[in-house]
Protein backbone atom coordinates (compact mmCIF):
# COMPACT_ATOMS: atom_id res chain seq x y z
CA UNK A 1 0.00 0.00 0.00
CA UNK A 2 2.86 2.54 0.88
CA UNK A 3 4.52 1.87 -2.25
CA UNK A 4 1.64 2.64 -4.08
CA UNK A 5 1.10 5.88 -2.44
CA UNK A 6 4.41 6.94 -3.18
CA UNK A 7 3.94 5.91 -7.04
CA UNK A 8 0.74 8.03 -6.80
CA UNK A 9 0.30 11.57 -6.66
CA UNK A 10 -1.81 12.11 -3.69
CA UNK A 11 -4.84 14.26 -3.57
CA UNK A 12 -6.99 15.76 -0.85
CA UNK A 13 -10.97 16.55 -0.04
CA UNK A 14 -11.64 19.74 0.68
CA UNK A 15 -14.50 20.75 2.91
CA UNK A 16 -16.92 23.40 3.18
CA UNK A 17 -19.23 23.20 6.83
CA UNK A 18 -19.85 19.89 7.25
CA UNK A 19 -23.64 18.54 7.82
CA UNK A 20 -24.56 21.98 5.76
CA UNK A 21 -23.53 21.24 2.17
CA UNK A 22 -26.74 21.97 0.89
CA UNK A 23 -26.79 25.57 1.96
CA UNK A 24 -22.87 26.10 0.29
CA UNK A 25 -24.41 28.89 -1.94
CA UNK A 26 -26.03 30.88 0.79
CA UNK A 27 -22.90 30.56 3.01
CA UNK A 28 -21.35 32.06 0.02
CA UNK A 29 -22.43 34.86 0.34
CA UNK A 30 -21.11 36.51 4.08
CA UNK A 31 -18.11 34.97 3.13
CA UNK A 32 -17.93 37.67 0.02
CA UNK A 33 -18.93 39.83 1.48
CA UNK A 34 -16.44 39.93 4.44
CA UNK A 35 -13.46 39.26 1.59
CA UNK A 36 -14.87 42.27 -0.48
CA UNK A 37 -14.74 44.62 3.38
CA UNK A 38 -10.92 43.11 3.90
CA UNK A 39 -9.60 43.64 0.51
CA UNK A 40 -11.36 46.97 -0.36
CA UNK A 41 -10.61 48.18 3.09
CA UNK A 42 -6.32 46.85 2.83
CA UNK A 43 -6.25 48.17 -0.56
CA UNK A 44 -7.96 51.94 0.83
CA UNK A 45 -5.41 51.91 3.84
CA UNK A 46 -2.54 50.42 1.29
CA UNK A 47 -3.30 53.45 -1.05
CA UNK A 48 -3.86 56.21 1.37
CA UNK A 49 -0.23 55.44 2.86
CA UNK A 50 1.71 55.14 -0.58
CA UNK A 51 -0.57 59.12 -2.06
CA UNK A 52 -0.65 60.97 1.33
CA UNK A 53 2.85 62.48 2.44
CA UNK A 54 1.50 63.11 5.71
CA UNK A 55 1.27 59.46 6.66
CA UNK A 56 5.00 58.54 5.61
CA UNK A 57 6.28 57.92 8.70
CA UNK A 58 7.23 54.87 10.29
CA UNK A 59 4.32 54.16 12.24
CA UNK A 60 2.37 53.96 8.54
CA UNK A 61 4.64 52.19 6.83
CA UNK A 62 4.11 49.20 8.85
CA UNK A 63 0.34 49.66 9.00
CA UNK A 64 0.83 49.31 5.52
CA UNK A 65 2.94 45.95 5.88
CA UNK A 66 -0.45 44.84 7.97
CA UNK A 67 -2.71 46.22 4.79
CA UNK A 68 -0.21 44.16 2.47
CA UNK A 69 -0.39 40.69 4.52
CA UNK A 70 -3.81 41.02 5.40
CA UNK A 71 -4.88 41.16 1.12
CA UNK A 72 -2.38 38.06 1.24
CA UNK A 73 -3.93 35.69 3.19
CA UNK A 74 -7.77 36.63 1.96
CA UNK A 75 -6.41 35.91 -1.36
CA UNK A 76 -4.75 32.60 -0.72
CA UNK A 77 -8.03 31.17 1.15
CA UNK A 78 -10.41 32.72 -1.08
CA UNK A 79 -10.32 30.40 -4.80
CA UNK A 80 -10.64 26.99 -2.95
CA UNK A 81 -13.17 28.19 -0.35
CA UNK A 82 -15.31 29.71 -3.19
CA UNK A 83 -14.59 26.63 -5.52
CA UNK A 84 -15.80 24.19 -2.29
CA UNK A 85 -18.97 26.66 -1.70
CA UNK A 86 -20.14 27.47 -5.73
CA UNK A 87 -18.94 24.22 -7.15
CA UNK A 88 -18.27 21.79 -4.90
CA UNK A 89 -14.75 21.58 -6.20
CA UNK A 90 -13.29 19.81 -3.45
CA UNK A 91 -10.35 18.12 -4.93
CA UNK A 92 -6.86 19.37 -4.61
CA UNK A 93 -3.42 17.92 -5.17
CA UNK A 94 -0.54 17.70 -2.93
CA UNK A 95 1.35 20.18 -4.76
CA UNK A 96 -1.57 22.70 -4.70
CA UNK A 97 -1.84 22.07 -1.21
CA UNK A 98 1.96 23.06 -0.71
CA UNK A 99 1.32 26.16 -3.10
CA UNK A 100 -2.10 27.13 -1.01
CA UNK A 101 -0.43 27.11 2.40
CA UNK A 102 2.94 29.18 1.55
CA UNK A 103 1.11 31.40 0.54
CA UNK A 104 -1.82 31.14 3.64
CA UNK A 105 0.81 30.41 6.49
CA UNK A 106 3.66 32.67 4.70
CA UNK A 107 1.60 35.72 5.01
CA UNK A 108 0.22 34.77 8.24
CA UNK A 109 3.82 34.35 10.03
CA UNK A 110 4.94 37.50 8.50
CA UNK A 111 1.59 39.10 10.00
CA UNK A 112 2.90 38.17 13.16
CA UNK A 113 6.65 39.81 12.58
CA UNK A 114 5.06 42.70 11.51
CA UNK A 115 2.47 42.96 14.70
CA UNK A 116 6.03 42.40 16.99
CA UNK A 117 7.37 45.44 14.91
CA UNK A 118 4.29 47.67 15.49
CA UNK A 119 4.48 46.74 18.99
CA UNK A 120 8.13 48.03 18.92
CA UNK A 121 7.48 51.22 16.97
CA UNK A 122 4.43 51.71 19.92
CA UNK A 123 7.19 51.05 22.47
CA UNK A 124 9.88 53.65 21.01
CA UNK A 125 7.19 56.34 20.62
CA UNK A 126 6.22 56.12 24.04
CA UNK A 127 9.03 55.50 25.78
CA UNK A 128 11.81 57.41 23.92
CA UNK A 129 10.16 59.96 21.58
CA UNK A 130 13.02 62.53 21.54
CA UNK A 131 15.00 59.04 19.46
CA UNK A 132 12.12 58.14 17.87
CA UNK A 133 12.82 59.36 14.19
CA UNK A 134 16.62 58.38 14.52
CA UNK A 135 15.70 54.62 15.96
CA UNK A 136 13.46 54.08 13.02
CA UNK A 137 14.71 55.67 9.63
CA UNK A 138 13.36 54.70 6.51
CA UNK A 139 16.63 52.44 5.97
CA UNK A 140 15.68 50.45 8.91
CA UNK A 141 12.29 49.89 8.07
CA UNK A 142 13.32 48.65 4.70
CA UNK A 143 15.38 46.31 6.83
CA UNK A 144 12.62 45.09 9.07
CA UNK A 145 10.46 44.35 6.08
CA UNK A 146 13.38 42.11 4.17
CA UNK A 147 13.79 40.45 8.16
CA UNK A 148 9.77 40.19 8.14
CA UNK A 149 10.58 38.20 4.57
CA UNK A 150 13.40 35.55 5.38
CA UNK A 151 12.17 35.01 8.73
CA UNK A 152 9.12 33.20 7.19
CA UNK A 153 11.02 31.63 4.73
CA UNK A 154 13.44 29.94 7.13
CA UNK A 155 10.85 28.60 9.12
CA UNK A 156 8.44 27.68 6.71
CA UNK A 157 10.27 26.27 3.54
CA UNK A 158 11.54 23.39 5.49
CA UNK A 159 8.28 22.62 6.83
CA UNK A 160 6.46 22.59 3.55
CA UNK A 161 9.40 20.26 1.75
CA UNK A 162 9.09 17.49 4.31
CA UNK A 163 5.66 17.19 3.34
CA UNK A 164 7.02 15.84 -0.02
CA UNK A 165 8.80 12.85 1.99
CA UNK A 166 5.12 11.55 3.62
CA UNK A 167 2.84 8.96 1.92
CA UNK A 168 -0.78 9.53 1.72
CA UNK A 169 -3.06 5.99 1.51
CA UNK A 170 -6.11 7.20 3.03
CA UNK A 171 -9.44 9.29 2.11
CA UNK A 172 -7.33 12.46 2.64
CA UNK A 173 -10.35 14.60 3.79
CA UNK A 174 -9.38 17.78 5.33
CA UNK A 175 -11.36 19.68 7.87
CA UNK A 176 -11.34 23.16 6.02
CA UNK A 177 -11.96 24.42 2.52
CA UNK A 178 -8.16 25.44 1.86
CA UNK A 179 -5.03 23.27 2.94
CA UNK A 180 -3.48 23.81 6.73
CA UNK A 181 -0.58 22.26 7.22
CA UNK A 182 -1.79 20.08 10.85
CA UNK A 183 -4.64 19.31 9.13
CA UNK A 184 -2.84 18.03 5.97
CA UNK A 185 -0.27 16.02 7.92
CA UNK A 186 -3.30 14.06 10.09
CA UNK A 187 -3.87 12.20 6.77
CA UNK A 188 -0.65 10.54 6.25
CA UNK A 189 -0.45 6.96 6.63
CA UNK A 190 3.27 7.11 7.31
CA UNK A 191 5.57 8.48 10.23
CA UNK A 192 4.95 12.51 10.95
CA UNK A 193 6.90 13.05 13.74
CA UNK A 194 9.30 14.65 12.44
CA UNK A 195 7.22 16.75 10.51
CA UNK A 196 4.87 17.54 13.94
CA UNK A 197 8.45 18.77 15.58
CA UNK A 198 9.54 20.83 12.72
CA UNK A 199 5.86 22.40 12.88
CA UNK A 200 6.43 23.12 16.65
CA UNK A 201 9.44 24.53 16.43
CA UNK A 202 7.97 27.05 14.11
CA UNK A 203 5.99 27.84 15.97
CA UNK A 204 8.04 28.46 19.09
CA UNK A 205 10.40 30.58 16.40
CA UNK A 206 7.63 33.16 15.02
CA UNK A 207 4.36 33.44 17.72
CA UNK A 208 6.62 31.76 20.68
CA UNK A 209 9.01 34.74 20.51
CA UNK A 210 6.74 37.28 19.47
CA UNK A 211 4.18 36.92 22.05
CA UNK A 212 6.13 37.33 24.87
CA UNK A 213 7.95 40.54 23.09
CA UNK A 214 4.57 42.15 22.56
CA UNK A 215 3.57 42.10 26.23
CA UNK A 216 6.92 42.85 27.37
CA UNK A 217 6.73 45.75 25.13
CA UNK A 218 3.25 46.64 26.53
CA UNK A 219 4.32 46.01 30.14
CA UNK A 220 7.00 49.00 29.18
CA UNK A 221 4.67 50.83 27.73
CA UNK A 222 2.05 50.93 30.27
CA UNK A 223 4.78 51.93 32.65
CA UNK A 224 6.27 54.88 31.14
CA UNK A 225 2.32 55.71 30.40
CA UNK A 226 2.28 55.61 34.24
CA UNK A 227 4.86 57.76 34.81
CA UNK A 228 2.88 60.75 32.98
CA UNK A 229 1.39 63.45 35.68
CA UNK A 230 -0.84 64.55 33.21
CA UNK A 231 -3.97 62.24 32.83
CA UNK A 232 -4.83 63.70 29.70
CA UNK A 233 -1.35 63.16 28.10
CA UNK A 234 -1.58 59.22 29.85
CA UNK A 235 -5.22 59.19 28.02
CA UNK A 236 -3.57 60.50 24.78
CA UNK A 237 -0.25 58.08 25.05
CA UNK A 238 -2.52 55.28 25.27
CA UNK A 239 -4.59 56.09 22.95
CA UNK A 240 -2.18 55.83 20.51
CA UNK A 241 -1.84 51.81 20.93
CA UNK A 242 -5.76 51.06 21.21
CA UNK A 243 -5.30 50.46 17.55
CA UNK A 244 -2.75 47.43 17.57
CA UNK A 245 -4.04 46.38 21.05
CA UNK A 246 -7.26 45.13 18.91
CA UNK A 247 -4.95 43.80 16.24
CA UNK A 248 -2.80 42.09 18.09
CA UNK A 249 -6.13 40.10 20.23
CA UNK A 250 -7.81 39.23 16.79
CA UNK A 251 -4.99 38.04 15.28
CA UNK A 252 -3.63 35.85 17.88
CA UNK A 253 -6.63 34.84 20.11
CA UNK A 254 -8.54 32.48 16.93
CA UNK A 255 -4.93 31.18 16.05
CA UNK A 256 -4.10 30.13 19.70
CA UNK A 257 -7.73 28.49 19.91
CA UNK A 258 -7.68 27.21 16.29
CA UNK A 259 -4.27 25.79 17.04
CA UNK A 260 -5.62 23.80 20.44
CA UNK A 261 -8.25 22.68 18.76
CA UNK A 262 -6.26 20.80 16.01
CA UNK A 263 -4.15 19.50 18.66
CA UNK A 264 -6.22 18.24 21.64
CA UNK A 265 -10.21 18.75 19.85
CA UNK A 266 -10.27 15.67 17.89
CA UNK A 267 -13.37 14.82 19.72
CA UNK A 268 -14.84 18.19 18.61
CA UNK A 269 -17.84 18.85 15.86
CA UNK A 270 -16.93 19.15 12.81
CA UNK A 271 -18.06 22.80 12.69
CA UNK A 272 -16.06 23.58 15.32
CA UNK A 273 -12.87 23.20 13.15
CA UNK A 274 -14.68 25.11 10.38
CA UNK A 275 -15.78 28.18 12.67
CA UNK A 276 -12.34 28.34 14.07
CA UNK A 277 -11.07 28.33 10.91
CA UNK A 278 -12.97 31.06 9.01
CA UNK A 279 -12.27 33.50 12.23
CA UNK A 280 -8.29 32.67 12.21
CA UNK A 281 -8.00 33.80 8.49
CA UNK A 282 -11.09 36.05 8.11
CA UNK A 283 -11.44 38.21 10.95
CA UNK A 284 -8.10 39.79 11.26
CA UNK A 285 -8.26 41.46 7.45
CA UNK A 286 -12.28 42.19 8.42
CA UNK A 287 -11.50 43.94 11.39
CA UNK A 288 -8.20 45.36 11.01
CA UNK A 289 -9.11 48.40 8.14
CA UNK A 290 -11.97 49.15 10.68
CA UNK A 291 -10.03 49.78 13.80
CA UNK A 292 -7.80 51.99 12.64
CA UNK A 293 -9.78 53.86 10.45
CA UNK A 294 -12.15 54.51 13.75
CA UNK A 295 -9.38 54.65 16.23
CA UNK A 296 -6.88 56.40 14.19
CA UNK A 297 -7.45 60.18 13.55
CA UNK A 298 -5.02 60.61 10.49
CA UNK A 299 -5.99 57.30 8.62
CA UNK A 300 -9.47 58.45 9.55
CA UNK A 301 -9.38 61.98 7.64
CA UNK A 302 -7.62 59.94 4.67
CA UNK A 303 -11.01 57.54 4.27
CA UNK A 304 -12.65 61.17 4.33
CA UNK A 305 -10.76 62.65 1.24
CA UNK A 306 -11.46 59.30 -0.76
CA UNK A 307 -15.12 58.53 0.58
CA UNK A 308 -16.52 62.44 1.00
CA UNK A 309 -20.07 62.58 2.00
CA UNK A 310 -21.93 63.66 -0.63
CA UNK A 311 -24.09 66.94 -0.38
CA UNK A 312 -27.89 67.12 -0.68
CA UNK A 313 -29.29 68.58 -3.80
CA UNK A 314 -31.50 71.18 -2.89
CA UNK A 315 -34.11 71.77 -5.42
CA UNK A 316 -35.24 75.12 -6.32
Amino acid sequence: MLSTANSTPATFFLTGVPGLEAFHIWFSIPFCFFCVIALLGNSTILYVVVTDSSLHEPMYYFLSMLSATDVGITLSSLPTTLGVLWFNARIISLDGCIVQMFFLHGFTLMESSVLLAMAFDRFVAICNPLRYAVILTNSRIIKAGVMVCVRMLVNLVPLLLLLKRLSFCGPNVLSHSYCYHPDVIKCSCSSIRVNSICGLVALILTSGIDIPCIFLSYMLIIKSILSIASPEERQKAFGTCISHIGAVAIFYIPWIILALVHRFGHNAPPYVHTLMSNLHFLFPPVLNPIIYSVKTKQIRKAFIKIFPKTKPVVKL
